[in-house]
């Protein structure tokens, strides 16, 4: 690599200290080991209440991580104030962006705790998500859905589904304005309602998987590190194949578990 090309990607991770409580640090070393197994530069940028702009606008991808309710309303106040207009811009211009578990909620219009609290989310994801407290039983199992072919490239090793396991209160009801990044087959995905799992804004993807998602989703993570590098070079680029064979094993070992 040459020029802009020797530039490592950098990938943003949202308050690591407070919203990587089920061990979303996973989803990190998934995408910098298969950047580095490349030969493709990468580092890593923790996002916190020191973090500004320009720290942020050099972010090639975004990830965030799960928390409880008390960590959720401390992060949404210093996102609201003084990363809101930063992270809009990145994802309407293309961003990639991974928020796993608890964090698509500070994504949407507003999340309604299970202490009635409402706390005003970033507004990018035209989402609504509410805890109904004891009155509904919580969402935990292991999940599987159906994204099609989507995510496919070429060259690289796929399947038309994602495993993750789900454990949260909060069910998430999606407005017009928002696709679902994938079609319950088993599981409960945004509310054990409507059949939709997550959503997606652009190439910004949120799911209620929780932890390291990506371990058992290869074909996902490559999609993100395709479209970072992409965008940051401005030109189509292709991933070497890597040897996924035991992350498929994962993969289809839950596949055969949850479609009996």
């Amino acid at each position: 690599m040459t020029g802009k090309r020797n530039q490592a990607m950098v990938i943003g991770w949202l308050y690591p200290e407070l919203m990587s409580t089920y061990g979303d640090r996973g989803n990190v070393i998934v995408l910098t080991n298969r950047c580095r197994w490349r030969g493709i530069p990468v580092r890593t940028v923790p996002i916190d209440f020191a973090t500004r702009e320009p720290e942020i606008r050099g972010c090639d991808i975004i990830l965030g991580g799960g928390a409880q309710d008390r960590q959720q309303g401390i992060v949404i106040s210093d996102l609201r104030k003084n990363k809101k207009t930063v992270l809009t811009e990145l994802f309407t211009q293309g961003t990639p962006g991974l928020f796993v578990c608890g964090s698509p909620q500070l994504l949407g219009h507003y999340y309604m705790t299970a202490d009635a609290e409402k706390l005003e989310g970033l507004g990018i994801f035209d989402m609504v998500s509410r805890h109904f407290g004891r009155r509904r039983p919580r969402c935990i199992g292991n999940l599987l859905a159906d994204i099609g072919n989507v995510y496919r490239l070429d060259g690289l090793s796929y399947a038309p589904t994602i495993i993750g396991f789900e454990n949260h209160g909060g069910r998430t009801y999606l407005g017009p304005g928002v696709t679902p990044f994938a079609k319950v087959i088993r599981g409960f995905g945004n509310n054990g309602e409507d059949g939709t799992e997550g959503a997606v804004y652009r190439n910004c993807i949120a799911t209620y998987s929780h932890g390291p998602f990506l371990s058992k989703n290869p074909h996902i993570a490559d999609w993100l590190i395709t479209t970072s590098l992409e965008i940051k070079y401005g030109k189509p680029v292709k991933l070497d194949a890597l040897d996924d064979s035991l992350e498929w094993q994962a993969h289809r070992s839950m596949f055969k578990r949850l479609v009996k």
